[in-house]
């Protein structure tokens, strides 16, 4: 079976500057994969040459198995997109606006009634189908622009920053419908935000700086980070100038009580250092775990090691 996106090698410079630079990609399964990376990192970059909206200057894109530079017209069959700014004729009706989305994808004339009727459906546009494009709220407007990149059900939908300036309730429902797409689509979901891609991605692509800095589960993600901080529970709590004393301890924040958070070098020996240190003072030392870094954590980290 072929894969949904495989690229290779792909690159793309701007005058003499590479936006991108050997991304190498390869998504075989439906689902959300989460394309992260802060602004500028080469995200939108990647997404059009995907969508074919922009050849790139070297590498090569396959959309089911077919190079999208040699057949475009065949590959574009299986892509549906939803550019930051969703593509509009805002003096259009709803049902004007994807009839015309449904003739410029080639949909058969007597089967585009049926595709406009199943979209608005599916995206909860139904009620509004004679209201003009203009007249409506971002949340809807939104929703019109993904009703447009699904309307002739392609394998895969690129939705590039699409829970960008929704109110709370607009993003409630947003991630709702992308998750209801993904049941039998691919979604390649682009977005700065990390709780976006925290809160909808089974799969986390990272690109910084141009290149990819991560590839694999959300979960793999979240275990990125090394421990930065030890919790530590002491019967015998005794003065945190004495924990500072602990080889390789940086700082103790007590907690109340019997706890405390015990930063550290990064040295994986310390909670060895701990437990001989409450033994050779009677602390007592009840329990001792790790802490891992927040997803922010692990995103700012990555950063920086594409940076450097």
């Amino acid at each position: 079976m072929n894969a949904i996106i495989k690229t290779e090698q792909l690159s793309h410079k701007y005058s003499s500057s590479w936006a991108i630079r050997d991304i190498n990609l390869e998504i075989s399964q439906t689902g959300i994969i989460g394309l992260l990376g802060s602004n500028g990192a080469g995200k939108s970059t990647t997404m059009n040459i995907i969508c074919g909206v922009l050849n790139q200057t070297e590498g090569r894109v396959f959309i089911n198995g077919v190079d999208i530079r040699q057949e475009p017209e065949l590959a574009k069959k299986e892509i549906g997109f939803l550019p930051q700014t969703p593509p509009l004729y805002t003096d259009l009706t709803i049902d004007e606006y994807l009839t015309y989305s449904a003739q410029l994808r080639q949909i058969e004339k007597h089967k585009i009634r049926a595709a406009v009727e199943e979209a608005k459906e599916r995206c909860g546009i139904a009620h509004f189908s004679s209201r003009l494009i203009h007249n409506l709220s971002g949340g809807y407007r939104q929703r019109v622009g993904i009703a447009q990149a699904i309307i002739h059900k392609p394998r895969l939908v690129v939705m590039d920053e699409p829970t960008n300036g929704l109110d709370p309730n607009q993003l409630i429902e947003a991630r709702k419908l992308i998750k209801e797409i993904a049941q039998d689509h691919t979604v390649l979901f682009s977005s700065h935000i990390l709780s976006e891609v925290h809160l909808l991605c089974k799969e986390v692509i990272m690109i910084e700086a141009g290149r990819i800095v991560f590839s694999d589960t959300m979960e793999a993600f979240n275990n990125y980070a090394q421990p930065h901080s030890v919790m530590i529970w002491l019967e015998n709590f005794p003065a945190v100038a004495e924990l500072m004393k602990v080889q390789g301890v940086t700082r103790v924040e007590h907690l109340g009580g019997k706890q405390a958070r015990i930063y550290f070098d990064g040295n994986q020996e310390i909670a060895e250092r701990l437990i001989a240190a409450s033994v050779t003072n009677g602390w007592r030392l009840r329990e001792i775990s790790f802490d891992k870094g927040l997803p922010d954590d692990v995103f700012k980290q990555l950063s920086a090691q594409s940076h450097s």
